[in-house]
């Protein structure tokens, strides 16, 4: 079996959007700035983010779904760190599957105090995502480091791999990684494959590659497959997909 790719795939948030590498190994910064009728979803990518908007401090949780946002009408500006699949829970300190599919405060995860103080802080600065990210990696000095097998969980499973071939190559029962996928990424390998697989097809077809090609390079059955899977993740058809973007 072919040794697998470390390559990820994040799906960028909708509007005006710039993003740059991380001092965080494998991570994001990144800032939009949402207007009125800005409501393109947010697709899933197996990632989790550390959030800013004015007077607020977040966490968006793994999404098993797309994500419209229900913030009232901007223009507001945003930035965040996404961190690379898996590393997340370990800087913020809560297991991925509590936070599935939704957006906390960061003030119910760490102490009210402190956040009110770094909400302050990221609010007065000159570059809002540059405090942000100073949040973050300050965070991730103190905490203990993921465990580096998730790095290649990631990597098996966004290049076709079986969760039991994934398993075996990490030195995890299917029963171990499904555990510790849950609390990493969110959801169970299965999942985390699915979705993926989709940002996987999703990059291809915005390269150009047609649709029935996508489909066998991506790893899908058949276009159908394809689909089927496109719509259950991403709420829509991927002609709309790619034209939205």
């Amino acid at each position: 079996m072919a040794e697998p790719s470390a390559e990820w795939y994040a799906e960028p948030s909708p509007g005006p959007y710039r993003e740059r590498a991380s001092r965080l190994a494998g991570a994001v910064v990144w800032t939009r700035t949402a207007v009125p009728g800005d409501a393109a979803p947010v697709l899933p990518d197996g990632c989790m983010d550390l959030l800013w908007t004015e007077g607020r401090l977040f966490v968006a949780g793994p999404d098993t779904r797309a994500y419209v946002s229900d913030e009232p009408g901007g223009p507001r500006r945003y930035a965040g760190v996404r961190f690379f699949p898996g590393s997340a829970p370990s800087c913020l300190g809560v297991p991925a599957h509590e936070l599935r599919d939704r957006r906390v405060d960061l003030a119910e995860l760490w102490d009210a105090g402190q956040v009110r103080r770094l909400t302050e802080r990221v609010d007065a600065a000159a570059d809002p995502a540059a405090a942000l990210e100073a949040v973050a990696v300050r965070r991730a000095a103190d905490a203990e480091p993921p465990d580096p097998r998730l790095r290649a969980v990631v990597a098996a499973l966004s290049t076709g791999w079986s969760v039991a071939s994934t398993a075996e190559r990490v030195g995890w029962s299917e029963r171990q990684l499904h555990r510790r996928a849950l609390a990493a990424f969110g959801y169970g390998p299965k999942t985390l494959g699915r979705v993926l697989r989709l940002q996987r097809a999703l990059v291809l077809a915005r390269g150009g590659v047609g649709a029935a090609e996508v489909a066998v390079v991506a790893g899908y059955a058949d276009q159908a497959h394809l689909a089927r899977e496109v719509r259950e993740l991403a709420g829509a058809p991927l002609g709309v997909l790619l034209r939205a973007r």
